[in-house]
C-alpha cells in the first residue's frame, strides 16, 4: 500500500500507526497473497482476524460490566452478543470505508468482496487486532469504543440489554414439545421515515398474538412478548 494512501487509512482510522506493515497487513485478505505475482504479499489478515475476536469479546465485555452494573450476566451476554456480531462489525467498517482499503485478489475484486459483510467484519477485527499490537490496549479500547460500542448502544438503546423475546418463546414451546411458533408480517403503514409494522405470531392450539415496530424485528419481538405471557399464564393456570 502506496503511504498516501496508508496515510488516508490512518485519518479514517484516526489512528496513526508506529508499525504500518501491522495496518497492511490488517487489510489483506488470503486471496491476494495466493495469486501469481503476489509474491511480495505473504501475510494475510486471518491471524489478525482471530485475535481481534478475543479482544473485541472482552472489551465489549468489560465495557458493560462497567456501564451496566445492575445488568444480569444473561443481559450482559445478549448485549455483547448484539455489540460484536457479524453485522454490528461490518456496518462499522462501512462507517470507517474499510472497504476502499482492502487489499483483494482478482477474483475477489469481481465478485465485489469491497462490499462483502463478511470481508469487512473479518478486516475490522483485524485492524483491532494491528492496533493492539501496534499501539496496546489502551489504544485498541479507545478505538473499539469509538467506532463499534458507542454506536451500538446508542443504536439500541434501552433495547441493547432486553432479552431476545422470539428465543425465549422458543425455547418454551420447544420444552412443552408445542411446533415452532410462526411469523406474518400483517400490516405496514406510514411513510418511510415514519413506518410501522404488525406481526402476527401464531402457534396453532395454543396461542396467537400481535405485535408493533419500527421495523419488521422489532415488531416480531413484541409478539413474541406477547405469545409468551400468554403461554407462561396457561401454565400457571395448570398449575392451579
Amino acid at each position: 500500500m502506496i503511504e498516501s494512501r496508508l496515510d488516508d487509512l490512518e485519518h479514517a482510522l484516526a489512528y496513526k500507526f508506529r508499525n504500518r506493515v501491522l495496518a497492511e497487513r490488517a487489510l489483506t485478505h488470503s486471496s491476494a497473497t495466493t495469486e501469481v505475482g503476489s509474491d511480495e504479499l505473504r501475510e494475510d489478515n486471518e491471524q489478525l482476524e482471530y485475535l481481534g475476536d478475543a479482544i473485541l469479546e472482552m472489551l465489549a465485555s468489560e465495557h458493560l460490566f462497567r456501564a451496566f452494573p445492575l445488568w444480569s450476566e444473561g443481559q450482559l451476554s445478549k448485549s455483547r452478543a448484539r455489540i460484536v456480531n457479524a453485522a454490528s462489525l461490518s456496518t462499522a467498517a462501512q462507517r470507517l470505508g474499510l472497504g476502499e482499503y482492502l487489499r483483494l485478489g482478482r477474483g475477489e475484486e469481481k465478485t465485489g468482496g469491497r462490499t462483502k459483510p463478511a470481508l469487512l467484519g473479518d478486516a475490522f477485527e483485524a485492524v483491532v487486532a494491528a492496533i493492539f499490537l501496534d499501539g496496546g490496549l489502551e489504544s485498541a479500547r479507545e478505538f473499539v469504543t469509538r467506532t463499534l460500542i458507542d454506536a451500538a448502544i446508542e443504536a439500541e438503546g434501552s433495547n441493547l440489554g432486553r432479552s431476545d423475546r422470539k428465543s425465549e418463546l422458543q425455547e418454551l414451546l420447544q420444552a412443552r414439545g408445542v411446533p415452532p411458533a410462526r411469523y406474518e408480517l400483517v400490516r405496514a403503514s406510514g411513510p418511510d421515515h415514519q413506518k410501522m409494522f404488525w406481526v402476527e405470531v401464531n402457534v396453532p392450539g395454543l396461542v396467537s398474538a400481535t405485535g408493533t415496530g419500527t421495523n419488521k424485528k422489532e415488531a416480531e419481538q413484541s409478539a413474541a412478548e406477547q405469545a409468551l405471557e400468554q403461554v407462561l399464564e396457561q401454565v400457571q393456570s395448570s398449575k392451579t
